[in-house]
């Protein structure tokens, strides 16, 4: 029997789902396709400002605006993780890289260091903490706070540390964060109000897996040139990539040790926000025109940032409370 119109038109949406339902499994092997096929990621290259702002407006399309109202009526943990997270974590990294006097034996590095501290935490932040039974609601509540003030703490600390070092003005940086992300949310309210929240939740795994091939194109993007460095320069390339873990184990740990008081399961969640960067946005932001060097660190920090959820599942039973409520289902940049 020919196979129907409507079964061809479903197929797409069917293998979508698929995706989506493999969760953080698919996040994880996102980097290692990007490793292995670079001429993907010099096909994708040019799509990274493009596929960062789909993830942004995905992401805040499927904010739910009652959980985020319940946080907001007490927001002093709020407030403090915000403050922590933006200017906190970006003072503390730029005075101690200063200080190590990186900014002037390794520039690129320097550069790198800075975007990834003064970025907004990553947008998967909520799904990731969802998928792992964490306190998704808490995350991202601070998650938007932090977001929305980007575009003012991120011009501050470029002129603070970074004059001369970026390319880009902390005025015209500070603009482009805040066009992208006033553009994001327009079209992420025309979704919401034409579609509807009760629509977009019933389409959640499908909306997870188109999310993962968004994913995909910034993750192949950054990650095609480390194949070929990793033979040029192991030994380079390793010491980079240490360092990349090295960060994100750090920022979680001293995340985890400030907010302990509110228990283990809310500082872990805390912790993976504070540990996974946006990076992916402060590209967008500057049109990816920074040296090798940022590059190739952005690309090393992908392994971390996506492996993690598999890495801390032991952590995560041994922390993790009875279900916590989850604001958000699925995964971002």
């Amino acid at each position: 029997m020919p196979i129907s119109l409507q079964r061809i038109l479903a197929l797409p949406v069917q293998a979508l789902s698929w995706l989506g339902g493999q969760g953080t499994r698919a996040i994880a092997a996102l980097v290692f396709i990007g490793l292995a096929v670079p001429p993907l990621g010099t096909l994708l290259k040019p799509f990274v400002t493009e596929a960062v702002f789909l993830l942004l407006c995905i992401s805040f399309m499927r904010v739910d605006t009652g959980a985020l109202r319940a946080y907001l009526r007490r927001p002093g943990i709020v407030i403090a993780a915000t403050v922590w997270t933006t200017i906190g974590v970006p003072l503390i990294v730029g005075t101690g890289a200063h200080a190590a006097g990186i900014d002037l034996h390794a520039p690129g590095l320097f550069l790198a260091l800075m975007l990834q501290a003064v970025a907004s935490p990553m947008m998967a932040g909520p799904s990731l903490a969802a998928l792992m039974g964490l306190d998704a609601t808490l995350v991202l509540v601070t998650l938007v706070a932090g977001t929305a003030l980007i575009p003012v703490t991120a011009p501050l600390f470029a002129y603070l540390f970074l004059d001369g070092v970026l390319t880009l003005s902390p005025l015209g940086l500070g603009l482009k964060l805040a066009a992208i992300l006033a553009g994001a949310v327009a079209v992420a309210a025309a979704i919401r109000w034409r579609a509807g929240a009760t629509a977009i939740k019933q389409h959640r795994l499908p909306i997870d897996g188109f999310n993962i091939l968004i994913l995909l194109v910034f993750v192949a993007a950054v990650m095609g040139d480390v194949a070929a460095k990793v033979l040029a320069d192991p030994v380079g390339m390793i010491g980079l990539a240490a360092l990349a873990f090295a960060v994100s184990v750090l920022l979680l740990a001293v995340t985890m040790l400030i907010f302990r008081r509110l228990g283990r399961d809310r500082a872990l969640a805390l912790g993976m926000m504070v540990s996974q960067r946006n990076m992916g946005l402060m590209l967008a932001a500057t049109d990816g025109v920074v040296p090798g060097t940022t590059w190739l660190y952005f690309a090393l920090c992908q392994f971390p940032i996506y492996l993690a959820p598999q890495l801390l599942k032991p952590l995560v039973r041994r922390v993790s409370a009875p279900a916590m409520p989850a604001v958000t289902e699925a995964a971002d940049a």
